[in-house]
């Protein structure tokens, strides 16, 4: 037998039962012996929650207590239903069901709908949006392409709520849900969708819970049928379960009580899509006789973490947060979170991609360390300061900025404009090059004032706002800069961010990041308006958007950093403040009681953060000019003074770059970017110093690349090789 048997890769299977116990903390094995009745596991952040369950599973199994063809495992996604699955065939349980709630229905759905209604299944829909639009178009309601992604998942709600078309504009008044358009006629589409699904003969995959629910109600001989079958059930992150997947849930079970469900009452983050911790909060009203165990030990984060973690859920209003649990962490210690202020968004940008840096030279993996946001249109500009720092990423959860439907379609528009030039009637009354900006925009979806809520037209108008920022910024940095300008720097903006996804730092919104865990976690843009979220008005959506910091922060191993910015862009008015969620927390803003207070980690501001002395004003070394915009400062001159680049050098620089590049197995513009490469061509550097006095030439990249760059400088080829350190 190899070595490689005994690895974590190729497990051995416990050889007894009681070997399925081996190594559960004290609760994790009350967990595993509680087989019978209702079981309620309340397992934190880290506690080992899947380990529990599929030990419990195993240990029923071995014992000869459970068979395996009588215990459903449900969870939520195709991954953690695959992981679990793996889990039990590493224990010996293989042939128990883990599935995810629409799987396990729709595999009974096609089983029994011969019987109940007689002829095929009807076709399932991949993709309602279209339906959705027709719909629309029925009703004569005009929906552009976000408003029907956002009305097709308000459909989708009223469906995992049991709501019906008649009674949903009552219904998000009583919940104070903010509605993508009038409820009357999100109603009026329902309805009419409901109406063409069944004139095609086609299904939803709401309907698939929706169709199992009503034959079990009805039939009873398949209903004793699936619970003859059935015996145990496990519900995995019960906390997110619908009313719809509850109501499955009670058909399946019948009048038994063989349940264990397993939730966080804490990492509730999905209530805009129907789920609710309410059933987890009333099972002991349900079951009064139900085993409650709760799972505490965090073997995931260290105490530091911890302690953050604990204190942030202690301000915690609301009936999740009375049922809170106070995570122990069972890791050494670790360094302090830093607190970080920072004095606009770009220098936050900066400033972490230099702390990731820093981590990946001191040995942290890239792909151990993510950076979170709260929106995806905030993506942008940790895009490029990770460009700029030479460090590969990977978007989770979203496409790149610049590959976005809305961005790619506002780049096109403001292309057309920019050749257009004074004959396009959109400029006329457009005095500078933001105004000229925002009308064009305004075609796409942009207004001053963001839309009401969340969603996908949220997303969008996020995006647009984004780029319009963005021409204030460089309409400062550049006077007299003109659309085709701005045309040409987006240009050069989305060449160097579509390099290949390569294993790198995660970006990610705190949504996406559920379920995942890292290393080292960057918790950014953590100001009032952004956390909270500027559309959460009640106090329940405040409370979920403390829930949401909650699991950012839990997502860390080790390492935690969390930054805010006072202004949005450099020279802007501090006026921000950062996030509600921290006070009592970061140092200096006051101690809101023991859990909270003391030790809570450092505070710097950005440029002790960045390791750096205040900088004073840059100046083009040709004109004088103050030099604001990144690229411009990477130059040392204003991108429209003349430039002395020896042309032969840069394509050298250039070639070779490529081949670094290749051989490294990373994108180009992590050896350097093209405005370095342009840099180093314009002042042709003849010794290290000079070399590293270049922005985009740090003492990593000058150890790594320095001695063949100076080659080529100086007329060789630079074919002196690199380090890989």
């Amino acid at each position: 037998m190899t070595a490689a048997t005994h690895s974590t890769l190729f497990p051995q299977v416990p050889e007894t039962a009681d070997a399925v116990l081996d190594g559960l903390d004290p609760e994790q094995r009350e967990v595993a012996l509680a087989l019978t009745g209702p079981v309620c596991v309340l397992a934190g952040a880290g506690t080992g929650k899947t380990r529990a369950i599929t030990h419990r599973i195993a240990y029923g199994v071995r014992s000869g207590r459970l068979q395996p063809a009588s215990v459903l495992a449900v969870t939520f996604t195709n991954r953690a239903a695959g992981e679990m699955r793996g889990r039990l065939r590493q224990l010996g349980a293989g042939g128990v069901q883990a599935r995810t709630f629409h799987s396990a229905a729709l595999r009974q759905l096609q089983f029994f709908w011969p019987k109940a209604v007689g002829g095929d299944l009807p076709r399932l829909l991949e993709r309602k949006i279209q339906l959705v639009a027709d719909a629309a178009a029925r009703c004569r309601i005009r929906l552009d392409r976000n408003e029907l992604r956002d009305v097709t998942g308000e459909i989708e709600w009223a469906k995992v709520t049991q709501t019906v078309p008649a009674d949903y504009p009552a219904i998000v008044a009583k919940a104070h849900r903010d509605a993508p358009r009038d409820p009357a006629e999100i109603s009026q589409i329902y309805a009419m969708y409901e109406q063409l699904k069944r004139d095609r003969s086609v299904i939803d995959f709401e309907d698939v819970l929706l169709l199992t629910v009503g034959i079990l109600q009805d039939r009873h001989d398949i209903a004793d049928q699936i619970r003859s079958q059935y015996q145990h059930f496990v519900v995995d992150e019960y906390q997110d379960v619908s009313p719809l997947q509850q109501r499955l849930l009670d058909l399946w079970l019948g009048d038994r009580d063989n349940l264990c469900v397993v939730g966080d009452a804490s990492q509730t983050i999905y209530s805009f899509t129907g789920a609710t911790p309410d059933h987890l909060l009333n099972f002991r009203t349900r079951h009064p006789g139900a085993t409650v165990v709760k799972l505490v030990r965090d073997y995931r984060s260290t105490p530091q973490v911890v302690h953050l973690a604990n204190g942030l859920l202690s301000q915690a209003r609301g009936r999740a947060a009375e049922h809170r649990l106070e995570l122990i962490s069972q890791r050494d210690p670790g360094p302090d979170p830093v607190y970080t202020e920072y004095a606009d968004e770009p220098t936050e940008a900066e400033g972490t991609a230099r702390r990731v840096r820093d981590l990946i030279a001191a040995g942290v993996p890239a792909g151990e360390i993510a950076v979170l946001y709260r929106i995806n249109a905030q993506s942008e500009v940790y895009e490029q300061a990770l460009a700029d720092a030479g460090v590969p990423y990977q978007l989770r959860g979203a496409e790149r900025f610049f590959e976005r439907q809305e961005v790619r379609e506002a780049g096109i528009a403001l292309r057309g404009a920019a050749r257009a030039g004074g004959n396009d009637s959109l400029l006329d009354d457009a005095e500078d090059l933001p105004a000229q900006v925002r009308a064009v925009l305004s075609t796409k979806g942009w207004t001053s004032q963001p839309p009401a809520g969340a969603g996908a037209v949220r997303d969008r108008w996020e995006s647009l706002a984004a780029l319009v920022r963005l021409a204030e910024d460089f309409a400062r940095a550049r006077s007299g800069a003109t659309l085709s300008d701005l045309v040409a720097e987006l240009d050069e903006r989305a060449a160097a961010q579509h390099a290949p996804t390569v294993q790198g730092v995660t970006l990610a919104s705190l949504h996406s990041a559920k379920g995942l865990e890292w290393d080292a976690v960057f918790l950014v843009g953590l100001t009032e308006g952004m956390m909270p979220i500027t559309y959460a008005k009640t106090d329940e959506q405040i409370e979920e958007e403390r829930r949401l910091l909650y699991v950012g922060v839990t997502r860390a191993r080790h390492h935690l950093t969390l930054s805010w910015a006072l202004s949005r862009s450099p020279g802007g008015r501090a006026s921000r403040r950062p996030s509600r969620f921290l006070k009592g927390l970061r140092p200096g803003s006051g101690s809101l009681g023991t859990v909270a207070s003391g030790g809570s980690g450092s505070f710097e501001r950005g440029a002790a953060a960045g390791r750096r002395k205040p900088r004073g004003p840059v100046l083009c070394r040709v004109c004088g000019a103050t030099l604001t915009e990144a690229g411009a400062m990477k130059l040392m001159r204003c991108e429209d003074c003349p430039s002395d680049m020896d042309e032969a050098l840069y394509e050298r620089l250039r070639d070779w770059r490529a081949d670094q590049a290749r051989e490294l197995g990373q994108p180009a513009y992590c050896v350097f970017t093209d405005k370095t490469l342009m840099a180093i061509a314009e002042r042709v550097p003849a010794t290290g110093g000079e070399l590293s006095s270049i922005s985009g030439v740090g003492a990593r990249k000058l150890d790594r690349f320095g001695t063949d760059v100076l080659a080529i400088c100086a007329g060789g080829d630079g074919g002196a090789g690199h380090d890989d350190r």
